[in-house]
């Protein structure tokens, strides 16, 4: 007998990680969030991890492996990041380390964790961002991570040849979430300028990208694709 349908999603305590577990458990899937706090929903497992410590690789596979013995089909979401300010002249060794550890080492660690777990109509989405395509002065580790996110996914696509698992990669644009909002330091004008960067004239509500990411999961034809969801962002 098939099993339920599982979503993995990192990061899922708030913001675009969340509401896609939202939107997967309405769809009728169990939700697994692994992130440092819980997300609180109802039919979502929270696993407390810390992606950002190495340790993770020990500490997690006994918690979540037996949740997936027999999930048909596992989606798995690779949503967590950290942005930093910073640029490539000032820009540590260690700093850019830690960035890369949650934002690309992560995700490409539980990529092999679950790979025997991901049967044919499983998926991998990638959370990148408008910054996996362009660069912008002063987050110089973030838009680094998040070109990086397109290779792997692109990557992922070819290895995963002949498996029936679909990947794609997710851009969202200024989407209204707890990081955005506190990265800019909950300042409303800074929010002003940042709405009027859409040609809507808005933010993107993260049920919007979850929207995205369920259809991307379940449109086999879009694998290895780069779907921009950014309300149309000015370049200028």
């Amino acid at each position: 007998m098939k099993g339920q349908a599982i979503a993995v999603v990192t990061g899922g305590s708030a913001g675009i990680g969340r509401a896609v577990l939202e939107r997967f458990v309405r769809a009728g899937a169990r939700g697994v969030n692994l992130a440092r706090r819980p997300s609180g929903l109802p039919g979502v497992l929270d696993l407390s991890v810390d992606l950002a410590d190495p340790a993770w690789e020990n500490d997690l596979p006994p918690r979540l492996l037996p949740l997936l013995d027999g999930a048909e089909p596992i989606c798995l979401v690779h949503n967590a990041a950290v942005l930093r300010e910073d640029t490539a002249t000032n820009l540590t060794a260690a700093a850019l380390r830690s960035v890369l550890e949650l934002n690309i080492v992560a995700p490409a660690a539980l990529n092999r964790l679950l790979d025997a777990r991901l049967v044919p109509g499983s998926s991998i989405v990638y959370i990148g961002s408008t910054l996996s395509e362009i660069g912008v002065p002063g987050k110089a580790s973030y838009v680094t991570s998040k070109h990086a996110i397109l290779g792997l996914m692109r990557a992922t696509c070819q290895d995963l040849a002949g498996r029936g698992v679909t990947t794609v990669a997710v851009c969202p644009g200024f989407a209204d979430t707890e990081m955005l909002r506190a990265h800019l330091g909950h300042d409303a004008a800074r929010l002003d300028v940042v709405r009027e960067r859409s040609t809507f004239g808005r933010l993107i509500d993260p049920e919007e990208i979850a929207d995205v990411v369920a259809f991307c999961a379940q449109t086999p034809v879009l694998h290895g694709a780069v779907i921009h969801a950014n309300l149309g962002q000015r370049t200028s």
